[in-house]
């Protein structure tokens, strides 16, 4: 194919400004799909995409127009999933950025257009949604001058749901963003940015060539992986999967050669010909690090044999998380996730219920602080239960985020209190216009990874918006909180805290189990401890049997024997009873959003 005729670009936004809603519009234009088959969000595959009304894997797709071919790429949002728009950015020579006109640059904008400058991608600039009565394209359009550096006179204004002025965006893709290099000569070299797992067919990677000719039926090589693989199809996304003989230099497509295993066409994998093939492989990318920590456990114990076989298949089509088997004393058999954020936790656990049938426990989110030991070790820990005893370590260190939080002015004093009350200290305070400004905190992750999300939207009216990448580590004066019941620690209720928030915690945990833990024939305490010291304490108290209900009058000795025998039955349970939880009180427990 003629590279002059060609373009990559993508779709970059923060979440909720109408990337896939343009997409569709671009889709029917390009006559790519028939009118009486469209559907909103037509590129999201995924049930859960579709109900959320957010992307969550990024999706490719061949559009014709005027004499050109642009090879388009829908990217996710939200900041949780930022490493798919890494991946997409790798492919393309140019990216749409896409800016509400009612609400302007939100945090996530900037993220995506830094990632995007540091790639050197061309951009177009597009105001969307200027059909709706609050647009103010102008403003924001002198927003994104002065912001980022585009002219606002460049800047497209466009409505991706009513469809007016969306041919001007593919006009300007063939105009601004430049024809992808390559030479068919040299040895091939192709990217793999993108793979997903199908039950039929095995692996089916997203590809772009960068240099020589990708033919089917070829023995291809998989450089990272060290393998060989037949090219059993290669074809395009029009976007139904359209077999094709071959893809050329800048071309981009996919590929299916029998691969079973997702970890042999990981990302950034360079794919090249068995024979004379290419020695170097290309840059591919940084493996996406987990975050954020969680135990899940199926609900039933006889389920944990299916609970591995759903991680495993749902691995090969969401690379992204890692999980590892543990066993906690009170749940039971489970395994230790690491996700890339909340919502990520929240749609794999999503996922694992409705595409397998499980039912899960979650632990309380947690995440992996470092662990410095006397003799100059440093130990990993991501699970409350491992973490060492007071007396056995030196200092413990956290992981902490630069958060850039973008918002109104009229709300500057709320989210300062609100991140200064979750340890944050103030970075940098920008404005980008006289409405609104920018403000960055270094604060450690666990205060951003359970309830900050929330209370932002909350103080804000939901005008705020937060992006957030990893800063490193630093010490802190963190303690491990245990709930003892009966005496017994429970593992599943442990969590590690700043020492400040220990007593808050405790207490607050204390007394939500003893509204949750049913009584018993004997007194319970429940205990919030740290290092064997009580900082807190509930009791549930026992039934009272009415023993003597059966006597109808006579000496009051008899009354007497009757309560003193239960007496003695009582301290004797008290001493060999355990408290059994139900799994209600756990579920409730250990709820996110308390």
């Amino acid at each position: 194919m003629d590279l002059d005729k060609l373009r990559n670009t993508c779709i970059i936004a923060h979440i909720d400004h109408g990337k896939s809603t343009l997409a569709d519009r671009m889709l029917e234009l390009s006559g790519a799909v028939e009118m009486r088959d469209m559907r909103a969000q037509y590129l999201d595959t995924m049930d859960i995409e579709r109900e959320r009304g957010i992307t969550i894997k990024l999706q490719s797709v061949r559009l014709n127009w005027k004499d050109h071919v642009i090879n388009l790429i829908d990217t996710p949002g939200h900041v949780d999933f930022g490493y798919e728009v890494s991946r997409s950015l790798a492919a393309c020579e140019g990216g749409i950025l896409v800016v509400d006109a009612a609400q302007g640059i939100e945090a996530q904008t900037l993220a995506n257009c830094y990632l995007a400058l540091e790639s050197d991608l061309e951009l177009v600039a597009v105001l969307n949604k200027i059909d709706l009565p609050a647009a103010d394209p102008d403003r924001y359009a002198m927003e994104i001058e002065n912001v980022l550096g585009i002219p606002a006179e460049d800047i497209l204004r466009i409505s991706a749901k009513t469809g007016e002025n969306v041919e001007s965006v593919l006009d300007a893709v063939l105009e601004h963003i430049p024809a992808p290099k390559g030479d068919a000569e040299k040895p091939l070299q192709g990217l793999i940015f993108d793979s997903h797992f199908d039950k039929y067919r095995g692996v089916v990677s997203s590809i772009r060539v960068m240099d020589g000719v990708m033919k089917s039926g070829a023995k291809l090589k998989f450089i990272q992986a060290d393998s060989v693989h037949e090219a059993d199809e290669i074809g395009v996304r029009t976007p139904d999967n359209e077999p094709i003989d071959q893809l050329g230099p800048g071309e981009v497509g996919y590929l299916i050669a029998g691969i079973k295993d997702i970890g042999e066409a990981k990302s950034g994998e360079t794919v090249t010909t068995a024979v004379h093939g290419a020695t170097e492989a290309l840059d591919g990318y940084r493996e996406p690090k987990p975050m954020v920590f969680s135990g899940l456990y199926p609900i039933d114990g006889d389920e944990f044999a299916l609970l591995r076989e759903s991680l495993e298949k749902l691995q090969l089509n969401d690379s992204s998380f890692t999980y590892q088997p543990e066993t906690s004393g009170a749940l039971g058999h489970g395994f230790r996730c690491g996700f890339l954020g909340l919502l990520h936790m929240e749609i794999i656990r999503e996922r694992l219920e409705r595409e397998f049938g499980l039912s899960l426990i979650a632990t309380a989110p947690s995440v992996e602080y470092r662990v410095n030991m006397p003799h100059g070790e440093v130990v990993a820990v991501d699970n409350p239960s491992a973490m060492p005893s007071p007396g056995e370590f030196e200092s413990i260190e956290e992981p902490y985020l630069r958060a850039a939080i973008i918002t109104p002015t009229d709300y500057t004093g709320a989210l300062m209190d609100l991140c200064q009350g979750h340890r944050g200290v103030l970075d940098k305070m920008e404005y980008l216009s006289p409405e609104r400004v920018e403000i960055v905190y270094r604060m450690p992750l666990a205060e951003v990874v359970i309830d900050f999300f929330d209370q932002m939207k909350s103080r804000t009216q939901g005008y705020a918006s937060l992006d957030y990448e990893p800063d490193g580590y630093s010490p802190s004066d963190l303690v491990r909180v245990d709930i003892l019941l009966a005496g017994d620690p429970v593992d599943a209720f442990s969590s590690i805290v700043h020492r400040e928030k220990a007593y808050n915690y405790g207490n607050r945990m204390a007394t939500k189990l003893k509204e949750l833990i049913p009584r018993q024939q004997f007194e319970i305490p429940i205990q919030a401890t740290i290092g064997g010291n009580i900082i807190a304490r509930e009791t549930v108290r026992a039934f009272r049997k009415d023993v003597t209900a059966g006597l109808y009058g006579g000496d009051i000795t008899r009354k007497r024997k009757l309560l003193e025998k239960q007496k003695q039955g009582k301290k004797r349970m008290k001493s060999i009873g355990s408290v059994d939880i139900p799994q209600e009180a756990f579920i409730s427990a250990l709820k996110l959003d308390d």
